[in-house]
């Protein structure tokens, strides 16, 4: 696995960003990959560690070990195959993935885990530049018909793996372009769309039909393709937005994260916008809530032109480096700092608000209040500290605090499927079958607010499953 003494002799080096100054009037990917050699170094380092706990941190199991070794010797196209084998999108996860795969790695015991991500990314880019990546046409069709709900990464993924099975499949999109959260969910500076766009010519050239601006349960009667399709997947998105319901909450200039940051991709994909603008230019903007969607708005916000960005987090802050001995080699909590937080943003921690403030309508303000936590046998418990009141100026507010479950009204509703104590749709990771039958749920409809590598495993083991369901057994790999 890699050079046996490659992890002593080689440091770790990663990726690196375009400056602050020239990325932030733009918004176009502004990563600079490592040279095709330093790529090749860095997976020298790949250790024969025993156990690749690698794979445990990788939710679609990608066998790390054997293509980090597969590049450090200049087998590229195999190397490829290998990352294929358990991934049908990796230059979205090489972009997107927070990657939880090198939180598992060995060597990240010493906080030098291997480049992982960045090879991930080489190895596909190569594949793309190189001509290797070809439809994968069905050699028999099976007549089955299957309807595939959403066309994010637990959709595509889905779909495609159906198609290549020899089914006929048709994936259903809402929104005019193909992709869901994708598309629309992910600032163009973290995933350009002609990416999308080029691995959406491989599915249709593999036969799946793609119908946008087709959205089941409200203009298209969501039991009518029961009749028509032999089984239907559900794989939309958990889009029900986490409320702050201070006073003041009515007022303009209040909007949700993913409001914001569809219509920023739709304005740079030169669509048009049909409700009014959403803008951050000359505005102090408030972000309220620390994940990935709250950083994403500030790196959009600082695009846009905003006069000052805050990100405001109820939790407390967490610690900078994580205790190694209690937590690898699972996911840690520890303070991370994204490339949109280096463009010029202030952060805060274990802060409440109390309410909105405003003139004429608009929002002016937030009153806020500091939290004290402490532990009530293995809760923490919130109190907010006396005279610790204060407010700051907000021209426009940002609500990133997540998502509660999928959209109940409509398709859901329709269906009548059964739902889960969290209001996602009950379905095991059995077989994936929801309570009515031949329907089948996967991605963040079934599993809630999640990240793009769960999706793209979900979409692969559901299609098994519906596969299983439609022919009596599955050669598809999970």
């Amino acid at each position: 696995m890699g050079k046996p003494t490659g992890f002593l002799e080689i440091v770790r080096h990663e990726h690196g960003y375009a400056p602050v100054a020239e990325r932030i009037t733009h918004f176009r990917d502004f990563v600079a990959p490592l040279p095709e050699a330093g790529v090749r170094e860095q997976a020298a380092r790949c250790m024969d560690c025993g156990i690749p706990y690698c794979h445990r941190g990788c939710p679609v199991h990608n066998i790390i070990p054997d293509w980090n070794d597969l590049v450090y010797r200049g087998n590229w196209r195999q190397a490829l195959e290998v990352l294929h084998s358990t991934n049908n999108f990796p230059e979205f996860t090489g972009r997107i993935c927070p990657a939880p795969c090198e939180t598992s790695c060995t060597l990240n015991f010493n906080s030098q885990p291997v480049t992982i991500k960045d090879i991930e990314c080489a190895i596909i880019d190569k594949g793309w530049a190189e001509g290797w990546i070809q439809p994968q046409i069905a050699s028999h069709r099976t007549g089955k018909r299957v309807a595939v709900i959403g066309s994010g990464p637990a959709g595509l993924a889905c779909a495609q793996q159906l198609a290549r099975a020899g089914h006929v499949v048709v994936v259903f999109e809402k929104n005019p372009r193909i992709g869901g959260l994708l598309r629309y969910g992910i600032p163009d500076f973290k995933l350009e769309t002609w990416l999308i766009d080029r691995r959406l010519a491989q599915l249709r050239a593999e036969g799946v039909e793609f119908r946008p601006n087709s959205h089941v349960g409200v203009e298209i009667p969501a039991r009518s393709l029961l009749a028509e399709f032999d089984a239907v997947a559900l794989t939309g998105g958990s889009e029900q937005p986490r409320d702050l319901t201070a006073p003041g909450r009515d007022l303009t200039g209040i909007h949700f994260a993913m409001d914001f940051l569809a219509q920023q991709n739709r304005r740079v994909a030169g669509q048009k916008i049909v409700d009014a603008d959403i803008l951050a230019t000359d505005k102090d903007v408030i972000v309220i809530g620390g994940g990935d969607t709250g950083s994403d708005c500030v790196g959009t916000s600082i695009r846009q032109g905003a006069r000052s960005v805050t990100q405001l987090e109820i939790m407390p802050k967490p610690p900078v480096h994580e205790n190694k001995l209690l937590t690898w080699p699972d996911w840690p909590l520890k303070l991370r700092t994204s490339s949109s937080h280096e463009e010029g943003c202030e952060r805060d921690w274990s802060v409440a608000t109390k309410q909105f403030i405003g003139q004429d309508g608009q929002v002016t303000a937030l009153q806020l209040v500091r939290l004290a936590w402490r532990d009530d046998k293995g809760r923490q418990v919130m109190a907010e500290v006396p005279g610790s009141e204060f407010e700051l100026k907000a021209g426009l507010v940002l609500l990133a605090m997540g998502f509660v479950h999928p959209v109940h009204e409509g398709l859901l509703r329709d269906l009548g499927v059964a739902l889960d104590e969290r209001g996602n749709v009950a379905a095991s990771t059995t077989d994936y079958q929801t309570s009515v039958n031949k329907v089948f749920a996967a991605g963040d409809m079934r599993r809630g607010q999640s990240l793009v590598v769960w999706a793209i495993r979900e979409g692969r083991q559901c299609a098994r499953a519906v596969d299983e369901y439609l022919m009596g057994n599955s050669e598809l790999p999970t």
